[in-house]
This record gives structure tokens, sequence and C-alpha cells, in this order.
């Protein structure tokens, strides 16, 4: 079964979306902080990591880039509601050795589905 960790600090962002994912056949966790994004990867090992970028503490960015020095085999699927990110985000994904996939908020389940779902294929 396909693993996805969700890491949002909207709590209720990150339950929906965990249960979107679980209701479409993937084993999904939801942690708040990036802090906590690293710890229950280590543990859990995710396919693909669905992050937000803007979270207090650590950010999206830097927890990506520590997860996929980890995890070089995890996928990165970051958001934002900042479309004024986009470019430097873009940037940055072409610098990973598996570029990070970058999408704007609202997102909709569909090609949120979709997206993931393209990038684990």
């Amino acid at each position: 079964m396909r693993r996805i960790l969700v890491v949002d600090d909207e709590h209720l962002v990150a339950d929906t979306l965990r249960i979107i994912f679980r209701e479409n056949g993937f084993d999904a966790r939801a942690v708040y902080t990036a802090e906590d994004g690293l710890s229950a990867a280590r543990d859990f090992h995710p396919n693909l990591l669905l992050c937000d970028v803007n979270m207090p503490g650590e950010d999206g960015v830097a927890l990506a880039t520590r997860l996929t020095e980890e995890q070089p085999d995890c996928r990165v699927l970051l958001f934002t509601g900042y479309y004024s990110m986009m470019k430097s985000l873009m940037d940055r994904s072409r610098e990973q050795p598996q570029p990070w996939s970058v999408l704007t908020k609202p997102l909709h389940p569909t090609d949120l589905l979709r997206e993931a779902n393209d990038l684990l294929a």
C-alpha cells in the first residue's frame, strides 16, 4: 500500500487530507509540524510527503530537504497559499535529485489525488 505523510500546521487541513487519501487507497498519516514530520517519516517511511510550505518553526522546504536526504526514494509534493513563492520553489525543486512538485492552495481533492498518483506511478 502506498504511504503518504501529510504535514500542515492547520490541523483541519492535515486531518482532512489524511481522510481523503485513506478513502482513496493510501495508508496516510498526518502531523502538524515539520519537526514531527521528520520524526514520523523515520518510523513510517512514506512514499510521498505532502507538505505545506509555510509553517511556524521549520518550514516545509526544510523538511522536504532533510527528508529527501534521509529517504531519497520519497517523493515530495509541496503546497502553498502564496503564489508569489512559486518561482523560488520551482527553482529549488530543480536542484533536487528528484524534483519536487509544487501546487498552490486552494487544492481540489481530485487534482491533489491525480498529482499524488502521477508522482507515485
